[in-house]
């Protein structure tokens, strides 16, 4: 079992972090990335601005391996853009990393040899078999899955499931943050609904707001499906996070300006077709004025359907990890409070198989590169077999107090005017479900 090599899963900043970590113990790591270079995912919204700067991005392991490379570190104190991330950090790791990395190969299986999820015997020594998309068979160690979320975005609907009507128009409907600037020809002078309350719906609002200032015509509705505006555009000068918090005071002061309308308390049921544009209708039967294009940012959703055959522990709501769950569950906690964690909260009951970075958040939002390294380092020791290292978790992330309250609905105020009342749009807390401001 120790000559075997340990799968990595997926090629993005956690997964070659982990590779990383693994050489350093003298393992060896066989990444596969499904995408036709490391960082795929991260690549696909290379025009995004990323909230940490580089100093909180690159994982001290990866440091350590590119350094004798010749590779120079970008600025600490810069904010690098996803195109920027990738190339001139996790493109040069995967080079560092060789052939421990290969491209082009999606993971569709991973189970115990010769042994489907029901048998119990042989599960703590027979190894891992990893089934490759066109028949190949990697046997293997132990599993890191480091796949991320970035393929499974969730539907528009309100009770997260597509609404009646959602997949046929989905040539309307975009599921990522859009790129204003390379797209300026879709999004210019039309009438656009951004669904979502994160910092990927921020950073939508934000560059569609600098775009209406240079196009008037150009019209943006943002749909809250929780009743009330209240702790949405974030920590502002609060949140340890500079970037983070200037975002959300950037969406705010767009709100104010009159640049964005924002409509509180709507769950999207059903998406019509009015022509050539969409009419979406809320659960409770309120009509939205039609628009040109949707930008549904409403979260990400793990993908365990390969995993079907291993034992997994999940959350029943945040499908994570279970010990995990109960510290980044964000009814309950911010970015900032969430517990140092690894190899002990990650564990599953198939020996072998861990669930790291974005992945092991579930469905719960915001998850910072500082997160996952940690993880990885204490996962990676204990693979190992240094359980003390591995026990030995240290993390202190950025507090902001923005990531609570996701999955709760907000309740209406007294004083509020009922649905679909207007309010001040300087008073931006003060909203009742389906109302405007």
């Amino acid at each position: 079992m120790d000559e075997l090599s340990v799968v990595v899963v997926g090629a993005g900043p956690v997964g070659l972090a982990a590779a990383a970590h693994l050489l350093e113990r003298g393992l060896r790591p066989l990444v596969l990335e499904a995408g036709p270079q490391a960082g795929a995912a991260v690549a696909q919204w290379r025009h995004v601005r990323l909230f940490s700067q580089w100093s909180e991005l690159i994982d001290p392991a990866a440091r350590r391996l590119l350094e004798p490379t010749g590779w120079r570190a970008p600025d600490p104190a810069g904010y690098p853009t996803g195109e920027e991330w990738a190339a001139e950090y996790l493109v040069p790791l995967a080079r560092a990393l060789g052939d421990h990395v290969r491209v082009n190969a999606r993971v569709v299986g991973v189970a115990r040899r010769g042994r489907d999820r029901v048998v119990d015997a042989g599960r703590d020594s027979e190894p891992l078999t990893v089934h490759v998309e066109g028949g190949e068979r990697i046997t293997a160690r132990a599993l890191v899955d480091a796949s991320g979320t970035w393929g499974v975005p969730n539907p528009l609907g309100g009770d997260g499931l597509p609404a009646a009507g959602e997949a046929e128009a989905s040539d309307r409907i975009g599921y990522r943050v859009p790129d204003v600037v390379g797209e300026r020809a879709r999004y210019a002078g039309k009438r656009i609904a951004v669904a979502g309350s994160g910092h990927s719906a921020l950073t939508a609002l934000v560059a569609l707001a600098d775009l209406a200032e240079r196009h008037p015509d150009t019209k943006i509705t943002w749909l809250l499906r929780r009743g009330a505006v209240g702790a949405v555009f974030g920590g502002g000068e609060a949140d340890q996070l500079p970037a983070r918090g200037a975002l959300g005071l950037k969406a705010k002061e767009a709100a104010k300006a009159g640049h964005v309308e924002v409509v509180t308390g709507f769950r999207t049921a059903a998406v019509e077709r009015d022509g050539e544009r969409l009419v979406l209708v809320s659960q409770d039967g309120h009509r939205l004025e039609p628009v040109d294009e949707v930008v549904s940012l409403t979260g990400f959703r793990p993908d365990h359907s390969w995993q079907s055959e291993v034992r997994l522990d999940l959350d029943p709501v945040l499908q994570a990890p279970t010990k995990l769950a109960p510290l980044i569950d964000p009814n309950a906690h911010s970015c900032g409070t969430v517990y140092p964690h690894g190899a002990n909260e990650l564990r599953h009951p198939e020996p072998g198989v861990y669930l790291v970075g974005m992945k092991s958040y579930g469905r719960a939002p915001t998850f910072l590169a500082l997160t996952g390294y940690e993880q990885v380092r204490s996962v990676v020791a204990e693979i190992a077999g240094d359980h003390e290292s591995a026990a030995k978790v240290e993390l202190t992330l950025p507090e902001t107090g923005v990531c609570g309250g996701s999955g709760v609905f907000d309740v209406a105020k007294p004083e509020s005017s009922g649905c679909c009342g207007g309010l001040p749009v300087a008073d931006l807390t003060l909203t009742a479900p389906g109302a405007r401001v």
